[in-house]
């Protein structure tokens, strides 16, 4: 719309009821607008809490749904860890069967291994012991009497011999010893030099 300019010839009296009229229609349009913003928020306000309802009743129903779903698999929680228990235990039995049936057959081959090469196995072992034990005791038992009857004999035979005799006498042999015994160690061996 173009207006004409106002002329210079209009009377100021108009000029003030013509910005009166705009500002009246300004104003006038101004709360209309505020009306209508506020019309839209109440009805805005109406509609969340009429849906609001509803979406929190649904929300309602869907964690009820959750929640016995939960529970039941709690439930099953509980029997499948049992399950789980029961296979492992017997998985456990399973290889400790197998353990001790190879580690038999292990020792039965090597049993027979060795027997074939000539050795001799615990039982012979021992039973050599103890015999080698029987005749050490038997050694010092007839030790200990041919000592005992020598030294009987050895006060008759010196009071026989007259004192110059026995003075002139060689000296005695030396005592037998016993050669010392070997050790099953070895000593340390020095690596050869580079």
């Amino acid at each position: 719309m173009a207006r004409s300019k106002p002329s210079a010839k209009r009377p100021a009296s108009a000029r003030k009821s013509d910005a009166q009229a705009r500002a009246e229609q300004l104003s006038k349009s101004l709360s209309e607008s505020a009306q209508q913003i506020w019309l839209a928020g109440v009805g805005a306000f109406g509609r969340a809490q009429a849906e609001g309802s509803r979406l929190f009743d649904s929300l309602v129903k869907e964690g009820a749904s959750l929640e016995d779903t939960a529970r039941r698999f709690a439930g099953q929680g509980e029997a499948v860890r049992e399950a789980v228990e029961q296979r492992v235990g017997q998985a456990r039995e399973r290889a400790s069967d197998t353990w001790n049936r190879l580690e038999k057959g292990f020792e039965t081959r090597v049993h027979q291994a060795l027997a074939s090469m000539g050795v001799p196995g615990r039982d012979e072992l021992h039973e050599l012991s103890q015999r080698v034990d029987e005749l050490t005791a038997e050694l010092r038992r007839e030790r200990g009497a041919a000592s005992r009857s020598r030294a009987k004999a050895k006060p008759a035979a010196t009071a026989a011999k007259p004192r110059a005799a026995r003075a002139k006498a060689a000296p005695a042999a030396p005592k037998a010893t016993r050669a010392p015994r070997k050790t099953a160690t070895r000593k340390a061996t020095k690596p050869p030099a580079r």
